[in-house]
């Protein structure tokens, strides 16, 4: 009798998923060369020493299509309060990674977040691909908002703002910068 019920679900799960919209490899592949990447001259706000530094490292801004206007270049404090911060997600040579730039100075900016931009990719409505990942700048009320609706690494004392890494439409985490390391807090789900 067992046997029979593999059987069936094995076969309703064959069914279900010929059904679903089938992607290639191909279109992976062709949807990692066709994510819209500005320059980091496009983004007038910049500090034009930051734009030579992105520019040096053959940075491009990777864009996600679902969110209106440039972004994944931001301003915050995200060492301590009162300096004021630069981050952008950085794409070169098919790798993103958040550089921060502390006080807005090119020099040792910070590198986390390092990830495949072909990972960053997801379906989007039938066989359509998109690149999914962004940056923005959050406070203390999103990050306890966040710490006490889903648990996760307990914050510290929050006085400064943190960059949230957004897998759009899927899920988050906070990046913090505390006593000289990075905290992955909770995000949202």
């Amino acid at each position: 009798m067992s046997r029979l019920w593999v059987t069936l679900a094995l076969v309703t799960s064959v069914r279900c998923v010929a059904q679903g919209p089938t992607v290639s490899q191909s279109m992976w592949d062709a949807a990692v060369r066709q994510v819209v990447r500005l320059k980091p001259a496009a983004f007038p706000e910049l500090p034009k020493n930051l734009v030579a530094a992105l520019q040096r490292r053959g940075c491009t801004i990777p864009q996600v299509p679902m969110i209106d206007g440039r972004h994944n270049v931001i301003k915050g404090e995200f060492s301590k309060p009162g300096q004021a911060d630069w981050a952008a997600l950085c794409s070169a040579g098919g790798v993103s990674s958040v550089l921060v730039f502390w006080n807005g100075s090119e020099t040792n900016p910070a590198e986390i977040a390092k990830r495949n931009d072909v990972d960053r990719l997801q379906s989007w409505g039938g066989d359509r691909i998109v690149y999914s990942s962004a940056i923005a700048p959050v406070g203390r009320g999103y990050i306890l908002e966040h710490y006490r609706a889903y648990g996760g690494e307990k914050p510290p004392a929050i006085d400064h703002e943190g960059i949230h890494d957004l897998f759009y439409g899927k899920a988050s985490e906070v990046l913090y910068f505390y006593r000289g390391r990075w905290l992955h807090l909770t995000g949202a789900d």
